[in-house]
């Protein structure tokens, strides 16, 4: 279990670098913040993945770094929305 998350979390530092570099926008926090809510976006990904959709994102490296980038950008969109942060 603890290696589940510490792994999701790795993911997630790399899933918010990409949603970074994907959806450019002026936070406050810039990177940081960026690089946490791709962290709860990781993990909001996987969960939605394995159990709203049944798909398994475990074992190969690209399938995980896909829907924790995806729910990083979704996560970021929603923060972005709820603080009236604009894009570039």
């Amino acid at each position: 279990m603890t290696g589940g998350i510490i792994w999701w979390i790795v993911i997630g530092l790399i899933a918010g670098a990409l949603a970074k570099f994907m959806m450019p926008v002026r936070e406050g926090g810039g990177i940081i913040i960026t690089i946490i809510l791709g962290i709860v976006g990781a993990f909001v990904g996987g969960w939605l993945a394995t159990n709203v959709f049944g798909i398994g994102v475990g074992g190969a490296f690209l399938g995980p770094i896909i829907v924790a980038t995806i729910g990083a950008i979704v996560v970021l969109f929603i923060y972005n929305l709820a603080t009236g942060r604009q894009r570039v």
